[in-house]
């Protein structure tokens, strides 16, 4: 792709940038001499379409139009007006021989955060029917956030992985709060959008004067009869309040004012705009209307508290301003009133932040896509599942020394206790019952902690190993290597993206321990060691002659298969004490592991082997995708 369109429209302004072959800065192409282009557009008849500033009071115009991107989704009739103007732009990029038509560009479009999937795909099938090439709907906050990146002025660098950023657009119509975490945006409990812009100081300001000028029920009425001249004086409003707020000290002393004059009679009907310090004092901190009461100060405090909800586990140590408002003085410190240890910054264009971020989002696509394609064949070669292979006995050993003791104490030596206690009523029966308890506690939270430790140790090589294949990836595209360092993933507990060490193993794919286990314990007890248990010590008075006698009649064989089957009487078992189990399984316990590494080299079930490497690759292999897919801003600033 050789060229990437960010276009920004407003509810009150809008803006178009463009970057060409991924160089340099976007640069923002001035349409009809304008760098900011008011958002109405007027028909002249027929299909001719005006748009801009002149579409507010051209005398020919049929239909005129403005402010209607903050009714898209409530009202059906914005998308043909939002369609109408669009058409416009594109025809002036066109004439203007800024697009080729045979060029490969694309267009990337900003909406609100807090529109879902169905509302940006009915916007983007507005600008495909109006005649665009390829385009693709950005949140406005995220390219914001990208613009900052990429122009330098967030001194973070790739830290935005782990640092909490929250995004605060504010337009014309709506502010738009948006949360970075780990190079994610998280949808906020605010649904994103609040309906709170500067259209709304703009109203208040447009009003005051129309109240204070002589001919207020002349131009009361000419606002009545002609809602776009209402609509364009309160774009005046808007520029007279951004020249008070960009030098605030010295306008306070001093009248700010600008003159309209209003072409809707015989004669022009002029209105001066006039802003001080009193007016923006009650702009900002006096009641409005429109917000039922509360001041501007007031409504805005209330929609970033309520961000707070969604981000009280990891408050943001960073807020970015961005949007025309953002220029406002007064609006950091509100930030500072709720987020007191954030840093609080502003780009130096606000107001084309958002149009040079969605172009930049462009080039980063094309990045992402040849980065996602070297990932993937990566992920399609069977490199993973040969590093994991290589390393699969080293983790059965890990597994055999972390879990033997613990197996034996939390579940073998419970069903002894059982045994001694008449509960299990005969030998043979201990065999089901060990496989029951082992399975129960192998589930438990305890267990799969501990299965966690080996895991995680064994994992550290297989990870410098894959490195191996992942860093020349990052070098080639620009990503700090760190993007796909499974290590670096595996150490960062405040980045949830990891190989899960105690989802490796489930408890079906270490059956061959289990059954070991069971195996060696029930035949210590139960078989020809298991006799010898019994009739040993203090039970020997007993039994010892019981025994003798079985041996006597039976053989040795067939009277072990009777004792197993026997339901032994419980003051007998009684008066073998627990003490002399659990040495016995301390005694064992050599035995035991010495057993299973046995079975490792031995009868292992390698189709249980090849299940357990392909499942740990899988997840390897979307420990990558998930790190790929936060990869946007490390490109954003390399």
């Amino acid at each position: 792709m050789e060229k990437f369109y960010g276009f920004d429209l407003g509810d009150a302004e809008s803006a178009v940038c463009l970057l060409e072959n991924d160089k340099g800065e976007p640069r923002v192409i001035p349409i009809r001499g304008s760098r900011s282009l008011v958002s109405a557009y007027a028909r002249l008849g027929g299909q001719e379409i005006l748009i801009g500033e002149n579409a507010c009071y051209h005398p020919r115009a049929v239909e005129r139009r403005i402010r209607f991107k903050s009714r898209f989704l409530t009202d059906d009739e914005s998308a043909r007006d939002i369609r109408y103007f669009a058409q416009g732009v594109l025809g002036e990029l066109t004439e203007d021989g800024v697009l080729i038509r045979s060029e490969d560009s694309c267009f990337y479009v900003g909406c609100p955060a807090g529109w879902d999937k169905n509302a940006r795909e009915k916007y983007r099938q507005i600008f495909e029917r109006a005649g665009f090439p390829p385009v693709r709907i950005i949140s406005e906050s995220r390219a914001a956030l990208v613009s900052a990146c990429q122009s330098r002025y967030m001194q973070v660098g790739y830290d935005i992985l782990s640092q909490p950023v929250l995004v605060v657009d504010m337009g014309s119509s709506t502010t738009d709060f948006a949360y970075i975490s780990g190079g994610h945006e998280v949808e906020l409990r605010t649904a994103g959008e609040v309906f709170l812009g500067g259209g709304l100081m703009d109203e208040f300001l447009l009003d005051e004067c129309v109240e204070q000028s002589p001919e207020s029920g002349r131009i009361r009425q000419i606002f009545l009869e002609n809602p776009s001249w209402r609509s364009y004086c309160e774009f005046a409003a808007r520029r007279l309040k951004e020249k008070y707020y960009s030098d605030e000290e010295y306008w306070k002393k001093n009248e700010c004012l600008h003159t309209v004059q209003i072409l809707a009679g015989p004669a022009p009907l002029p209105l001066t705009l006039r802003m001080n310090g009193d007016v923006a004092e009650r702009m900002l901190y006096g009641k409005l209307p429109a917000l039922a009461g509360s001041s501007f100060y007031e409504a805005f405090i209330r929609s970033l508290e309520s961000t707070r909800e969604g981000t009280q586990e990891k408050p943001p140590e960073l807020i970015f301003l961005t949007g025309g408002v953002s220029r406002l003085p007064a609006l950091a410190g509100w930030c500072r009133e709720v987020y007191p240890d954030a840093v609080v910054i502003t780009g130096t264009e606000p107001e084309f932040s958002v149009s040079k971020g969605l172009a930049w989002c462009g080039s980063i696509d094309e990045k992402m896509r040849q980065f996602h394609a070297e990932v993937e064949s990566l992920r399609d070669s069977t490199t993973v599942e040969q590093i994991v292979g290589r390393h699969i006995s080293e983790l059965y050993h890990g597994v055999v020394e972390t879990m033997t003791e613990p197996i034996i104490a939390n579940a073998v030596l419970p069903v002894i206790d059982r045994w001694r206690a008449g509960k299990i009523a005969r030998l043979v029966d201990v065999e089901d019952e060990l496989e029951k308890e082992i399975t129960a506690w192998l589930h438990t939270a305890e267990a799969r902690e501990l299965l966690h430790r080996p895991v995680a140790v064994w994992l550290k090589p297989i990870a410098y190993e894959l490195e191996e294949y992942t860093v020349p990836i990052c070098v080639r595209h620009g990503v700090p290597h760190r993007a796909l360092s499974l290590t670096s993933w595996l150490s960062l507990a405040e980045i949830d993206i990891h190989v899960d060490a105690k989802d490796v193993f489930a408890v079906e794919e270490i059956t061959w321990m289990i059954d070991t286990i069971i195996t060696i314990v029930a035949g210590l007890l139960c078989g020809g060691g298991g006799i010898a248990m019994i009739a040993n010590g203090l039970p020997g008075i007993i039994a010892g002659a019981v025994i003798s006698v079985l041996v006597l009649f039976l053989g040795r064989e067939k009277m072990q298969d009777v004792l197993l089957r026997t339901n032994i009487p419980g003051p007998m078992r009684r008066l073998l004490p627990r003490s002399s189990f659990e040495g016995r399984m301390k005694k064992i316990t050599a035995q035991v592991k010495e057993s299973i590494y046995q079975s490792l080299e031995k009868d292992k079930n390698e189709e249980i082997s090849d299940s357990l490497v392909t499942e740990i690759s899988a997840q390897i292999d979307e420990c990558l995708v998930r790190m790929a897919e936060v990869v946007e801003i490390p490109l954003s600033i390399s």
